[in-house]
């Protein structure tokens, strides 16, 4: 899906730079991309990502389809096979902390703006496990307490200390959540439904975010979390790699 997408990287690239050059925000953004570029486009390009994928989004900063592969191979398959449930819910944590602590302190949008759109798609894929585990009654309860509890920590009966703290516990809920999708793996033999395609953006998004967010916030402790972020990541994307051609031990019994 992310790969249809992609545009064109000829007349496309040239059109998203002439609109950062007439924006002022743009040309930010325009420095952003040409900083990111470089040895960090050559260390992903095309190890890790192709292309179109990394011109979508580190050059046009289109984060909105990161997680939408997770999303249909769950859905494809009709399983949550091999993805820990408690890994989802603690990244959601993370997620969830840095968001509102961005609009707390009021960041720039394009400094957390795909914290949002992660968010949304790790709702859904928490949802889809439960779902396909039997407890769709449980997903939809799950649904409508996260949205009361966002709906808290984003009034001012929430005090900026705790929103602060919930920013800080961003980096143990990172760990563990991947670590628990780590020993997932390493206990199953194989990365189940997990999406390579989701995996290695993930894990290149969150490096580019350690320079954007440093030049956009300037906050030490939001840096942080991306630098923690993209070395858990970095594990499961080894992993994937390494369980490449790993399969469930029900589907190698179907095959014989």
């Amino acid at each position: 899906m992310l790969l249809e997408e992609a545009g064109e990287s000829g007349t496309s690239m040239r059109s998203v730079g002439q609109w950062r050059a007439t924006d002022t925000g743009g040309r930010l953004l325009s420095s952003m991309a040409a900083e990111v570029d470089g040895p960090f486009k050559k260390a992903l390009v095309p190890i890790l990502l192709p292309e179109k994928c990394y011109d979508r989004l580190f050059v046009q900063w289109d984060l909105l389809h990161v997680k939408l592969p997770q999303i249909f191979k769950i859905l494809g398959a009709k399983s949550a096979e091999g993805l820990s449930l408690q890994s989802v819910m603690l990244e959601l944590v993370a997620l969830t902390g840095t968001m509102v602590y961005s609009i707390t302190n009021n960041f720039p949008f394009s400094s957390w703006g795909e914290a949002l759109f992660l968010t949304l798609q790790t709702i859904t894929i928490c949802f889809l496990v439960m779902h396909y585990r039997g407890e769709t009654v449980k997903g939809v309860a799950f649904l409508a307490c996260y949205a009361l509890v966002l709906l808290v920590l984003l009034s001012s009966l929430t005090p900026l200390a705790v929103v602060t703290l919930l920013q800080a516990s961003n980096v143990p809920a990172v760990v563990m959540g991947k670590l628990l999708q780590a020993a997932t793996n390493y206990h199953n033999g194989h990365t189940g439904q997990l999406s390579a395609i989701t995996v290695f953006l993930l894990f290149g998004g969150s490096l580019a975010r350690i320079f954007t967010s440093i030049q956009e916030t300037g906050d030490p402790l939001m840096a942080g979390v991306f630098v923690v972020s993209s070395l858990c990541n970095g594990l499961i994307a080894a992993q994937v790699l390494f369980y490449w051609n790993a399969k469930p031990a029900h589907k190698q019994k179907k095959e014989q």
